[in-house]
């Protein structure tokens, strides 16, 4: 029975951090799905210098992608809205939903040009 416990904790606790983007790869993707579960999907993505990411509100609540590393500025996303932001810098750049920052962040890594 204490065993029983300790999967289920382990799979409690691994489902908590992907959720959060904690410690996972990043994808290489340019856009992000904001899906009916206030999460960002995927939270942690890679892009090349000057390249666009897109986030898209698929969810049935306004929610906001807030560039922590990069000014602060929050770009306001209601149901079926969508956002691009350019990242012209290489390195990590962290964001989050203002309204639900405790559920809702991650990362963008922007590598150099070739």
């Amino acid at each position: 029975m204490n065993r029983w416990w300790l999967v289920l904790a382990a799979g409690v606790l691994g489902a908590t951090c992907a959720r959060a983007g904690g410690g996972a790869n990043p994808v290489a993707v340019d856009r992000v799905e904001l899906p009916p579960s206030y999460l960002f999907r995927p939270a942690a993505i890679t892009v090349g210098a000057g390249t666009g990411v897109t986030w898209v509100n698929h969810d049935h609540f306004t929610h906001s992608v807030r560039l922590l590393d990069d000014s602060g500025t929050i770009r306001v996303l209601r149901p079926g809205d969508s956002v691009t932001v350019l990242f012209a810098a290489p390195g990590v750049h962290h964001y989050d939903c203002s309204f639900h920052p405790r559920d809702m962040h991650g990362t963008v890594t922007v590598t150099p040009k070739p």
